[in-house]
């Protein structure tokens, strides 16, 4: 993974905020004082009703007071959520509260794919009612419901495309909210936009929302090798970053100071502090439950302490014989075996449903042979390999390109198409090229010889933001890192800005979702001691936030930093 204590860079100005545009809905105006959802409830009456019925239940029906029209003091304004709604019609009318006797209407069945994305929303809002299979919408209640054709046979969780999957239109009108999307993840973003709605102000003012991210792929990534964190910790920061509609967490679970998942092929290599795979899999499923992809990360050829302390005849050692701290020799024969063995395992572990994007990170940064000013005189082994492979021109370059190259053939084998590595795993190799398929996650700043973003773009390859400027938390703050703040992500940072402080220098064309398809923040534990998981998790509250709001909507936000950072601690 990426360390960013190497090398040194210093820190560099924010960029100045460009001007609000007249796109965006009017400022924002709470009907009500901030409160918490318990207190939003009882201000709406609502009954706090029981479980989920089942199918065809017809006991809401047979209270004569939940068939009559709700009163509640109108909601005012603009949705309270974060992110921002893209586009929101304003109309005459109270808006929508949870009110006594409010039901969730699922019209589709039990056994439709948004299903338990209702019951998710009844629980959410108190313990409404869910009914299954009703078509009769009463006064308060909440209609759930697929749009567009051959919506009703779709499957669960089913398969994100692009950001018009994830679309989703809400309706308040007469006391009623309809929620309607194309696929059940654009329904689970639909729901949480009530969630916060109903925190920040009660509920939804009369109108209609209608919804859809930027960017497609929005998310966290986590050191749990340098410092491990529980399934609790972990399954509490899925639940907020799904709150804020990101749908991506990437898992660094192996670097040198501890190898953090259990593994049957090699247990000896496993830390005593590490997550059993029982416990991953119930982090997968219930990351897939909130329509968030994770994405496994098993850094090689760097990075591999924890592993390498069990095989020290694997060890690279330059040439005058000392070990390099990390680094696997890859011109010994028995490295590439063993490394994949642990990639055909973990891969196993990490499954994906069928149709759906199936993530890997190489890793791929900071080989130190690379790192030096002359790697075949240093390494004079690796230049041996490099011409037996490739010729009497080959490099140790080349050597890398192609042990990154052989590492993705294996994943691709388990079936994994989404492949990723970092940008300082892209070397300029005369006889091989990285493959084409292959993500570039870019995070370096200063750092010497690092290609810039721009390169990589106009080459025609995708790329990850992860700038060190902006999205970088690493505990302890060492070598000038300061801990990122959400109001100068808030205020100066875009997908646009890969580098530095100022966004790529490329045609508009490059920089759309399709080239860079978003953003995520990284969470790195150098100084594993410097925080507790409880400062983590506070420190990262409100970055998360403004990446989220930053990925969804590429317009300035209508939003003052103050105003926001009020929603946030409302929401």
């Amino acid at each position: 993974m990426p360390n960013p204590m190497w090398p040194p860079r210093t820190p560099r100005p924010s960029a100045s905020r460009r001007p609000r545009t007249a796109l965006r809905a009017g400022p924002v105006r709470s009907a009500l004082p901030a409160a918490a959802l318990t207190g939003a409830l009882l201000l709406a009456g609502c009954s706090g009703g029981g479980d989920t019925e089942p199918p065809g239940s017809t006991s809401a029906k047979m209270n004569p007071s939940a068939a009559a029209t709700p009163t509640w003091a109108p909601v005012t304004g603009t949705p309270q959520v974060i992110p921002a709604v893209r586009s929101f019609r304003r109309a005459d009318g109270r808006g929508w509260r949870p009110s006594d006797g409010a039901r969730v209407v699922v019209p589709a069945g039990a056994k439709s794919n948004v299903a338990d994305e209702a019951q998710r929303l009844a629980k959410d809002l108190g313990g409404l009612a869910v009914v299954y299979g009703d078509q009769t919408v009463r006064p308060g209640d909440i209609e759930v419901k697929l749009s567009g054709k051959n919506t009703a046979d779709q499957p669960d969780n089913v398969p994100v495309r692009s950001t018009a999957d994830e679309a989703y239109t809400l309706t308040a009108a007469g006391t009623r909210l309809t929620l309607t999307a194309p696929t059940d993840a654009g329904i689970f973003y639909g729901t949480r936009t009530v969630k916060q709605a109903v925190r920040a102000a009660g509920g939804l003012p009369e109108g209609t929302i209608e919804d859809r991210p930027d960017r497609p792929q929005r998310g966290m990534s986590l050191d749990n090798a340098r410092k491990p964190f529980t399934q609790d910790w972990i399954d509490a920061r899925l639940r907020e970053i799904a709150d804020l509609k990101l749908n991506q967490f990437q898992l660094h679970f192996s670097d040198d100071q501890g190898f953090r998942i259990q593994s049957d092929t090699h247990p000896e290599i496993v830390s005593a502090d590490h997550l059993t795979k029982a416990q991953v899999r119930q982090i997968i499923a219930l990351a897939r439950s909130l329509h968030i992809s994770v994405v496994p990360e098993l850094d090689s050829p760097g990075h591999l302490g924890a592993v390498l302390d069990h095989y020290p005849d694997l060890r690279l050692r330059n040439a005058q014989g000392r070990v390099i701290p990390g680094a696997i020799d890859i011109s010994n024969p028995k490295a590439a075996p063993l490394i994949d063995s642990l990639l055909k395992e973990m891969s196993e572990l990490f499954t994906n449903p069928k149709g759906a994007p199936a993530y890997w990170h190489l890793g791929g940064d900071e080989y130190q042979a690379l790192m030096s000013s002359s790697p075949s005189t240093s390494y004079p082994q690796l230049a041996r390999a490099a011409r037996q492979k490739y010729g009497s021109a080959g490099t140790v370059e080349d050597l890398t390109t192609g042990w990154l190259n052989d590492r993705q053939k294996t994943v691709e084998a388990k079936g994994k198409n989404r492949v990723e590595a970092w940008n300082d795993g892209f070397f300029s190799s005369p006889a091989v090229s990285a493959d084409t398929n292959r993500m570039v996650d870019y995070w370096t700043g200063k750092e010497a010889g690092k290609r810039d973003p721009a390169s990589f773009l106009r080459e025609g390859r995708n790329v990850m933001n992860f700038n060190d400027e902006y999205l970088y938390y690493v505990l302890g703050e060492p070598n000038q890192f300061t801990y990122p703040t959400g109001q100068r992500i808030y205020q100066s940072w875009t997908p646009m800005v890969i580098r530095g402080t100022q966004p790529v220098a490329v045609p508009a064309s490059m920089t759309g979702p399709d080239r860079i398809p978003g953003a995520r923040f990284a969470i790195w534990c150098d100084r594993s001691q410097a925080q507790t998981p409880q400062q983590v998790a506070a420190g990262i509250r409100l970055p998360l936030a403004a990446l989220a709001q930053k990925t969804w909507d590429p317009r300035t936000p209508a939003l003052s930093w103050a105003q926001f950072q009020a929603l946030a601690n409302r929401v």
